[in-house]
């Protein structure tokens, strides 16, 4: 049975390797890479939703060469701290999977039995999810409409994803948890002062929100140094920067041997009320 309902009608899916199905006999294939497609064509707003194939490429790249492991390492502690022996973690906005990974194995490794899944609106990082990342359902699915069932989730991960509050809520159980990763003030200053003529800090602000008891901000900062152009590139390419950044500000990056580059995040842990 998976732990994805069925985005047309809503019922249970089940299947196999090939597949799954509902009761109402709708069907979704399982690509060879292994995840399934869960977006229905009337809530894509293009061809080719979410990130594309050179943002996936360039964060599996640079998330390979571990310079987030400590976010990493920090969400895997959390995962084990806020839940019981057998918890279900959905990651709402998955990517490559790198952090759904991380969480699971840190369960597992803390002797739980965790059933993990990861949703994501690009179907290029779900490729490559489900391609590496085996024991764990990927989905091509929004955020804003996800495919399971109310009070289905134990932990819900959001790392630098679209923030949809009402589903998240929806599909928590009651005192479930919320992870929520933001970037704060300086996260990334160093690039962005290369990039930019007058770069601003990131806003960092709390926000409570209805039905959720604010837990904590766990702060995740450190500095990490990228010894070649390929790390540089990779980081520039796998931020939302590559999009909006001026012709100039790309030329002096390129022109850069190595960057040493401030890394700060927020973890807002959030508990859904009992």
């Amino acid at each position: 049975m998976s732990l994805f309902l069925c985005p047309l009608c809503g019922r249970t899916l089940s299947g196999n390797g090939r597949g799954l199905r509902c009761p109402g006999g709708h069907c979704f294939d399982r690509a060879r890479e292994g995840y399934v497609h869960l977006l229905p064509a009337n809530q894509k707003h293009s061809k080719a939703p979410g990130d594309d194939k050179g943002m996936v490429a360039a964060r599996r790249a640079f998330l390979d060469r571990g310079w987030y492991q400590p976010l990493a390492e920090t969400l895997g502690g959390l995962a084990v701290e806020l839940t019981g022996p057998a918890p279900v973690v959905l990651d709402a906005g998955c990517g490559e999977g790198y952090y759904t990974a991380y969480v699971r194995d840190a369960l597992l490794a803390a002797g739980k039995a965790p059933r993990s899944a990861g949703i994501d609106i690009s179907k290029f990082s779900l490729q490559k999810a489900a391609k590496r990342y085996s024991g764990i359902e990927f989905a091509v699915a929004s955020a804003y409409r996800l495919p399971v069932a109310d009070g289905a989730v134990d932990l819900l991960l959001n790392v630098f994803s679209p923030l949809a509050i009402n589903e998240f809520y929806r599909v928590l159980k009651p005192g479930g948890c919320y992870l929520y990763v933001v970037p704060a003030a300086m996260h990334l200053w160093e690039l962005k002062q290369v990039l930019y003529e007058r770069p601003y800090p990131n806003e960092e602000k709390e926000s409570p929100y209805e039905g959720f008891v604010y837990d904590r901000i766990v702060p995740v900062e450190y500095s990490i140094h990228l010894p070649s152009q390929a790390d540089i590139q990779a980081l520039f390419g796998m931020t939302p920067y590559v999009w909006k950044t001026p012709r100039a500000g790309k030329e002096r990056l390129a022109a850069l041997p190595e960057l040493d580059c401030q890394v700060a995040f927020h973890i807002h842990v959030f508990k859904k009320e009992s």
